[in-house]
Protein backbone atom coordinates (compact mmCIF):
# COMPACT_ATOMS: atom_id res chain seq x y z
CA UNK A 1 0.00 0.00 0.00
CA UNK A 2 1.67 3.63 -1.05
CA UNK A 3 1.29 6.30 0.84
CA UNK A 4 0.41 8.64 -1.77
CA UNK A 5 -3.19 10.69 -0.95
CA UNK A 6 -5.31 9.70 -3.88
CA UNK A 7 -8.05 12.15 -5.01
CA UNK A 8 -11.89 11.03 -6.04
CA UNK A 9 -14.02 13.54 -6.92
CA UNK A 10 -18.39 12.59 -6.84
CA UNK A 11 -21.48 14.35 -7.69
CA UNK A 12 -22.36 12.85 -4.11
CA UNK A 13 -21.59 10.98 -1.21
CA UNK A 14 -22.78 7.93 -2.16
CA UNK A 15 -21.10 8.24 -5.30
CA UNK A 16 -17.97 9.41 -3.60
CA UNK A 17 -17.85 6.28 -1.46
CA UNK A 18 -18.74 4.12 -4.13
CA UNK A 19 -15.86 5.50 -5.83
CA UNK A 20 -13.66 5.21 -3.51
CA UNK A 21 -13.79 1.63 -2.49
CA UNK A 22 -13.90 0.75 -7.14
CA UNK A 23 -10.22 2.35 -6.84
CA UNK A 24 -9.56 0.77 -3.41
CA UNK A 25 -10.51 -2.80 -4.83
CA UNK A 26 -8.86 -2.30 -8.06
CA UNK A 27 -5.38 -1.32 -6.13
CA UNK A 28 -6.07 -4.84 -3.74
CA UNK A 29 -6.08 -2.52 -0.90
CA UNK A 30 -9.86 -4.31 0.54
CA UNK A 31 -10.76 -7.53 1.48
CA UNK A 32 -13.68 -7.28 -1.27
CA UNK A 33 -15.68 -5.44 1.05
CA UNK A 34 -16.75 -1.98 1.06
CA UNK A 35 -13.98 0.58 2.90
CA UNK A 36 -14.21 3.80 4.28
CA UNK A 37 -12.19 6.48 2.18
CA UNK A 38 -8.95 7.34 4.83
CA UNK A 39 -8.70 11.03 4.37
CA UNK A 40 -6.35 12.83 5.86
CA UNK A 41 -7.85 13.85 8.43
CA UNK A 42 -9.65 10.81 9.53
CA UNK A 43 -6.09 9.59 9.46
CA UNK A 44 -4.53 12.18 11.36
CA UNK A 45 -7.27 11.72 13.97
CA UNK A 46 -6.64 7.58 14.39
CA UNK A 47 -2.51 8.81 14.26
CA UNK A 48 -3.96 11.58 17.89
CA UNK A 49 -5.63 8.82 18.71
CA UNK A 50 -2.85 6.38 19.46
CA UNK A 51 -0.54 8.52 21.46
CA UNK A 52 2.13 8.06 19.40
CA UNK A 53 4.20 9.63 16.09
CA UNK A 54 2.56 8.52 12.54
CA UNK A 55 5.89 7.65 11.79
CA UNK A 56 6.88 5.73 14.31
CA UNK A 57 7.53 1.41 13.14
CA UNK A 58 5.13 -0.76 15.35
CA UNK A 59 6.33 -4.03 13.13
CA UNK A 60 8.06 -5.60 10.17
CA UNK A 61 5.14 -7.65 8.82
CA UNK A 62 5.67 -10.85 6.88
CA UNK A 63 6.28 -12.00 3.86
CA UNK A 64 6.97 -8.68 2.37
CA UNK A 65 9.05 -7.49 5.22
CA UNK A 66 6.28 -4.24 5.41
CA UNK A 67 6.64 -1.37 7.68
CA UNK A 68 3.56 -1.23 9.79
CA UNK A 69 4.02 2.27 10.98
CA UNK A 70 1.02 4.34 12.97
CA UNK A 71 0.17 5.86 9.92
CA UNK A 72 -0.25 2.48 8.15
CA UNK A 73 -2.15 1.14 10.75
CA UNK A 74 -4.25 4.41 10.87
CA UNK A 75 -4.87 3.96 6.67
CA UNK A 76 -6.52 0.71 7.45
CA UNK A 77 -8.16 1.11 10.60
CA UNK A 78 -10.02 4.24 9.02
CA UNK A 79 -10.74 1.63 6.00
CA UNK A 80 -12.00 -1.03 8.07
CA UNK A 81 -14.88 1.38 9.85
CA UNK A 82 -12.72 1.60 13.44
CA UNK A 83 -12.83 4.37 15.85
CA UNK A 84 -9.85 6.35 16.75
CA UNK A 85 -10.00 5.06 20.30
CA UNK A 86 -9.66 1.42 18.94
CA UNK A 87 -5.92 2.64 18.00
CA UNK A 88 -4.42 1.52 21.49
CA UNK A 89 -5.52 -2.13 20.85
CA UNK A 90 -4.96 -2.46 17.00
CA UNK A 91 -1.26 -1.41 18.03
CA UNK A 92 -1.27 -3.79 20.91
CA UNK A 93 -2.06 -6.44 18.06
CA UNK A 94 0.27 -5.60 15.76
CA UNK A 95 3.03 -5.41 18.21
CA UNK A 96 2.48 -8.98 19.31
CA UNK A 97 1.70 -10.63 15.57
CA UNK A 98 5.44 -8.96 14.84
CA UNK A 99 7.10 -10.62 17.55
CA UNK A 100 9.55 -12.86 15.89
CA UNK A 101 8.36 -15.51 18.52
CA UNK A 102 5.16 -15.52 16.71
CA UNK A 103 4.78 -17.80 13.88
CA UNK A 104 2.81 -15.27 11.81
CA UNK A 105 4.60 -15.57 8.70
CA UNK A 106 3.15 -19.34 8.28
CA UNK A 107 -0.06 -18.10 8.82
CA UNK A 108 0.77 -15.18 6.26
CA UNK A 109 1.64 -18.03 3.32
CA UNK A 110 -0.30 -21.04 3.77
CA UNK A 111 -2.60 -21.98 1.33
CA UNK A 112 -5.18 -22.37 3.78
CA UNK A 113 -7.73 -19.26 5.21
CA UNK A 114 -6.01 -18.39 8.38
CA UNK A 115 -6.06 -15.41 10.65
CA UNK A 116 -5.26 -14.44 13.85
CA UNK A 117 -7.89 -14.61 16.69
CA UNK A 118 -7.15 -11.53 19.03
CA UNK A 119 -8.24 -11.84 22.87
CA UNK A 120 -8.53 -8.14 24.63
CA UNK A 121 -9.33 -8.29 27.84
CA UNK A 122 -9.30 -6.19 31.05
CA UNK A 123 -11.20 -2.46 31.43
CA UNK A 124 -10.60 -1.65 27.76
CA UNK A 125 -12.96 -4.06 26.53
CA UNK A 126 -15.75 -2.77 28.19
CA UNK A 127 -14.60 0.84 27.25
CA UNK A 128 -14.42 0.06 23.98
CA UNK A 129 -17.74 -2.08 23.80
CA UNK A 130 -15.82 -5.22 22.65
CA UNK A 131 -18.61 -8.49 23.16
CA UNK A 132 -16.91 -10.89 24.86
CA UNK A 133 -19.51 -13.05 25.66
CA UNK A 134 -22.77 -14.83 23.54
CA UNK A 135 -22.23 -14.12 19.95
CA UNK A 136 -18.96 -12.25 20.62
CA UNK A 137 -18.02 -14.29 16.73
CA UNK A 138 -21.40 -12.67 15.06
CA UNK A 139 -22.26 -9.82 13.95
CA UNK A 140 -23.51 -6.84 15.70
CA UNK A 141 -20.67 -5.97 17.47
CA UNK A 142 -18.94 -2.99 15.31
CA UNK A 143 -15.50 -3.24 17.85
CA UNK A 144 -15.12 -6.88 17.67
CA UNK A 145 -15.90 -6.54 13.87
CA UNK A 146 -13.74 -3.84 12.75
CA UNK A 147 -11.02 -4.81 15.33
CA UNK A 148 -10.83 -7.92 13.42
CA UNK A 149 -11.20 -6.39 9.87
CA UNK A 150 -8.48 -3.54 10.25
CA UNK A 151 -5.90 -6.50 11.25
CA UNK A 152 -6.39 -8.14 8.18
CA UNK A 153 -5.85 -5.49 6.17
CA UNK A 154 -2.58 -4.29 7.74
CA UNK A 155 -1.55 -7.91 7.28
CA UNK A 156 -2.61 -7.68 3.56
CA UNK A 157 -1.28 -4.23 2.92
CA UNK A 158 1.46 -3.94 4.93
CA UNK A 159 2.68 -7.46 5.30
CA UNK A 160 1.65 -8.53 1.69
CA UNK A 161 -0.82 -11.59 2.71
CA UNK A 162 -2.68 -11.73 -0.36
CA UNK A 163 -5.17 -14.01 -1.03
CA UNK A 164 -4.77 -16.91 -3.93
Amino acid sequence: MTQAQVRVEAESVAELVTRAYEHAYEQGWTDGLPIIPPSAEAVARFIAASGRAAGELIGILPPRKGRATVEVIAVNAVMAGCRPEYMPVIIAAVEGLADPAYPLELMQVTTNPMTPFLLVNGPVRHKLEINFATGCLGPGWRANATIGRAIRLILNNAGGALPG
